[in-house]
């Protein structure tokens, strides 16, 4: 990965991180369970319990990624290898660093 490639990711890797680092705050609103008296019906609380699941999967997931791109920041300065293949040594495509940043395989090893 040439000098170029690895500042193209670390601006995409913090973009990302600012981006989850606003939304991880909002998700943990919406996971805080409503008061069991506020009258809001029925129908308007089963929503938001399945709301909230959601909210709290979305959370989950907002969590992983983040650690998973501030590893791989952490990584592509650190690693002169980061970016190439553990297996046979070929560039990873950034598009598959982009979509998965702690991947150390090529697709073609990765099947």
């Amino acid at each position: 990965m040439n000098a170029k490639q690895r500042e193209e990711f670390k601006q995409f890797a913090r973009a990302e991180i600012k981006e989850l680092k606003a939304e991880i705050p909002r998700l943990k609103e919406l996971v805080k369970p409503v008061a069991p008296d506020n009258s809001i019906g029925r129908i308007s609380r089963m929503d938001n319990i399945v709301n909230q699941s959601v909210a709290e999967a979305q959370l989950s997931k907002s969590k992983v990624r983040l650690a998973r791109l501030e590893e791989a920041l952490r990584r592509v300065d650190e690693d002169e290898d980061f970016g190439l293949c553990a297996d046979c040594g070929d560039p990873i495509p950034m598009a598959r660093l982009k979509a998965m940043p702690e991947t150390e395989l090529c697709v073609e090893c990765a099947e």
